[in-house]
């Protein structure tokens, strides 16, 4: 059975204490191992006819698992020769036990096991943390090569479990893992390694994976559905809350789009306030969207202070300016939900403690990496970061990229892993940030506000194709949520 996409995705440690807590209540490693074997075997068997296949194997129990797998797929008749990094006597426990059940020749690790149409990598698994040695390298690139399919067991060899890193790994058509994704397995450049994830059960308890200290999901509609703002017979426009947002100039393109967004995500009433000499573009632009112009210095104050405006957004094309910066401040004040994006985080490039200790409320900051990098200073990686970063600021950070992070202050995060290549377009960002100001301003949580926007986002941008716009995003978010049964 292939589990969902919305189950939780299990760091290294996780993945070997929920193994250890199997194996403690009575199932043998060894069979664990069997299964896993057996799942890779029937998977090779259900995408190829028969063929002449080298199995890989290392010295721990990913090299286990590649005995198993050598077996099944000998057993049904397939030429199958098995090569060996190390030697027999360097096993230990359940991959000794399955290395010791094959009963065909086992070679050194070597180029000429290349020399194959399959390869089954089952060197070393999501543990491995150290670049490969460059005789596996050079193994694994000749593979590449040639253009010979390589199928994965657990993880490509050289791709960190936790982090995606690339330590020396072969790209793979299809990684067969177990019981729950990694990060790796999301996180880029791990995800291109990857090729197709096929994720089986083992038979691991969902009660030992509930035991788990869970905190990490791959983003999808189960995680945030039930949470969308339901739309009934006797709502109106103001139950469906006012977005409030910034509109800078000359850059006036970004904050309409932002807008065009948070309307089309739901928010019954959308405005833009934008300074007097910038209005008559505004207002020619929009139609359903109000402009407001900010005539004298506390019209800005007057709109926030009132109480009907339920959410607020600054940052696209607002300028890197002191009124900027003093804006986004005014908003978090007010304790009302608030997007802060593009230049409303680059202004704070030297003062982000100011921007942190400002947050009061709910607070999403959508940053890219470079935004990211002027206001934060931890390395590591991405999902580390988006956690960090978090913590630091008290706000729901939205990493952005092609393997978007959305991370808590409290350690929940999720990854995301729809975004299409189409996205890599101008303004794509800012029609994100203004979904998720038109959740929040439906009170939607910030953190599934946030987690739904990116996924929606995604969605919508893959159901377009080729020659997307930004401008063509909002207008294709109704059919995405009509998809998941949200009715106008």
């Amino acid at each position: 059975m292939l589990l969902r996409d919305h189950d939780p995705v299990l760091s290294v440690a996780q993945m070997a204490e929920a193994d250890r807590l199997t194996i403690s209540a009575g199932t043998p490693g060894v069979l664990l191992m069997q299964r896993a074997g057996e799942a890779v075997a029937r998977e090779i068997e259900r995408r190829f006819t028969p063929r002449p296949v080298s199995v890989l194997c290392g010295p721990g129990n990913n090299g286990g698992d590649g005995f198993v797998v050598a077996a099944a797929l000998a057993q049904s008749g397939w030429p199958v020769r098995l090569a060996l990094l190390g030697n027999l006597e360097s096993l230990r426990g359940d991959a000794l036990f399955h290395a010791r059940r094959w009963s065909g020749a086992v070679e050194p690790l070597s180029p000429a096991v290349i020399e194959s149409e399959l390869i089954v990598d089952a060197l070393f698994g999501s543990g491995l943390n150290r670049r490969l040695d460059a005789k596996v390298v050079d193994i694994l690139a000749l593979a590449a090569s040639r253009a010979v399919p390589i199928v994965a067991v657990d993880i490509p060899s050289g791709i960190a479990g936790d982090s995606g890193e690339d330590l020396g790994a072969a790209p793979a058509v299809c990684t067969v893992t177990f019981m729950h994704k990694k990060p790796g397995h999301l996180l880029l450049p791990g995800r291109d390694a990857c090729g197709e994830v096929i994720v089986a059960d083992i038979g691991i308890p969902r009660g030992v994976i509930d035991s788990l200290a869970l905190d990490t999901w791959e983003n999808g509609p189960a995680l945030w559905r039930a949470q969308l703002p339901l739309w009934r017979a006797n709502t109106n426009k103001y139950i469906r809350g006012h977005a409030l947002l910034y509109g800078g100039y000359p850059m006036t393109g970004a904050a309409r789009m932002a807008a065009r967004a948070a309307a089309r995500s739901g928010a019954g009433l959308t405005t833009i306030a934008v300074p007097e000499h910038a209005f008559a573009i505004y207002a020619a632009a929009l139609t359903s969207i109000m402009a407001r112009p900010l005539t004298k210095d506390e019209d800005f104050a007057e709109l926030l202070a009132d109480p009907r405006y339920t959410a607020f957004s600054i940052g696209p094309g607002a300028g890197l300016s002191d009124a900027t910066r003093a804006r986004a401040l005014a908003m978090l004040q007010t304790g009302k939900p608030v997007v802060i994006d593009a230049d409303a985080i680059s202004v704070f490039a030297s003062r982000a403690d100011e921007l942190f200790q400002a947050i009061r409320g709910a607070c999403v900051m959508t940053p890219h990496e470079g935004e990211y990098k002027r206001i934060f200073d931890d390395t590591g990686d991405k999902l580390t970061r988006a956690r960090w970063a978090a913590r630091r600021s008290g706000a729901i950070i939205v990493l952005k990229g092609a393997d978007t992070v959305v991370a808590a202050p409290d350690g929940r995060a999720v990854i995301n892993s729809n975004a299409p290549a189409t996205l890599a377009t101008a303004g794509s960002g800012d029609v994100l940030g203004g979904f998720i100001l038109g959740f929040l301003a439906q009170k939607m949580e910030a953190f599934p506000a946030a987690a739904a926007a990116v996924w929606l986002h995604g969605a919508a941008a893959s159901e377009f194709g080729a020659g997307l716009i930004a401008e063509d995003l909002p207008d294709l978010l109704p059919s995405v949520l009509r998809s998941l049964g949200q009715a106008g």
